[in-house]
Order: structure tokens, then C-alpha cells, then sequence
């Protein structure tokens, strides 16, 4: 039970960094992808990306080599020579691919554009805050001056006095105890 009550927190702090990490594309999240994110469109655009994977490229190659290769040695002779079926085939494959591939740019574009908006509002954030910085900074350093300027004026103010002090104390004991004749 200990155990499960560990990793909660864990959860939620992970929640919360990415929440944080994420903050500045929040804004723009209410963006819908151009083709939305049902179930056909998340597939297609799947479908899309694995067309250029190596996975696809080697399996079609195998599937075409081992078609060409059973046409002819006579294992099979429904597509001969000229391979009107295969070409077929590669024509219908291209028929789909085409738009799909089109769709999942559109929606890596979309996604991009966001992310590229909130990066602008960051870099735009960041400036503000580093000029709120600056002009805090300067206020700072012209009060701290100015506070040194009165403290300079009031260690003189201070010299001053205790030396008219010292002068008056001078005098009031030279008045009240004259000197003694030796």
C-alpha cells in the first residue's frame, strides 16, 4: 500500500513538468488540426509516416521481388510479364499514398506553426521580462547611490558636529577650570 501511495506523487509531479515545460503552447492548444483528431485521421497520418519508413520500403521490396520472382518460374501465373496487376497495384498504392502523405504534412505544418507561435510569445515573454529586469535593476542602483550620497553627507555631517562638540567641550572646560599656575 506504501508503494502505491509513492508513486501518486510521482504521477503528479510528472503531470505538473510537463504542464510547466508545455506552458507556453497551452494558448494555442485550443488549435484543431485541419483534418481534426478522430480516429481516420490519426490513422491516415500513422499510415502516411510509415510509408517512408525502412520497415515498408524492404517489405514492399520483398513483396515485389517475391511477385515478379513467382510470375516468372511459373509458380503462379495470374500477373504474367508485363505485370499489368503489380503496375496496377503500384498505381492504386500511389492513388492513396499521394493524399495521405499531403494530409499528414498539412497536419505537421498546423502543429508546427503552433509551436513556432508559442515559442514567438515565449521569446516576446522573456524580452519583456528581461527589460522589467533592467529598469528594476537601474531603479535599484540609482536609490542605492542615492542612499550612499546621504550617508556620505551625514559621516560629514557627523564629523562636523562632534568637532564643534569637541570644540565646545574645549572651551566650557577652559572656562570652568582655568588653568593652574605652575
Amino acid at each position: 500500500m506504501a508503494e502505491i501511495s509513492q508513486e501518486i506523487p510521482a504521477a503528479k509531479v510528472k503531470k505538473s513538468s510537463e504542464q510547466y515545460y508545455f506552458r507556453f503552447h497551452l494558448p494555442h492548444a485550443h488549435l484543431a488540426p485541419v483534418f481534426g483528431d478522430d480516429w481516420f485521421s490519426l490513422r491516415a497520418e500513422a499510415f502516411a509516416r510509415f510509408f517512408g519508413t525502412p520497415g515498408f520500403l524492404i517489405g514492399q521490396t520483398l513483396i515485389v521481388v517475391c511477385w515478379i520472382v513467382a510470375n516468372e518460374m511459373g509458380l503462379v501465373e495470374f500477373d504474367i510479364y508485363p505485370f499489368i496487376l503489380l503496375n496496377l497495384a503500384f498505381s492504386l498504392q500511389a492513388a492513396y499514398a499521394a493524399p495521405l502523405i499531403l494530409l499528414a504534412q498539412t497536419r505537421q505544418a498546423d502543429r508546427d506553426k503552433a509551436n513556432a507561435q508559442a515559442d514567438a510569445q515565449h521569446r516576446e515573454d522573456m524580452n519583456t521580462a528581461n527589460a522589467e529586469r533592467q529598469l528594476f535593476s537601474t531603479q535599484q542602483t540609482t536609490l542605492l547611490l542615492e542612499m550612499m550620497r546621504e550617508n556620505t553627507q551625514l559621516t560629514e555631517d557627523v564629523r562636523n558636529l562632534t568637532e564643534k562638540v569637541e570644540k565646545l567641550i574645549g572651551e566650557i572646560h577652559r572656562s570652568v577650570c582655568p588653568p593652574q599656575p605652575t
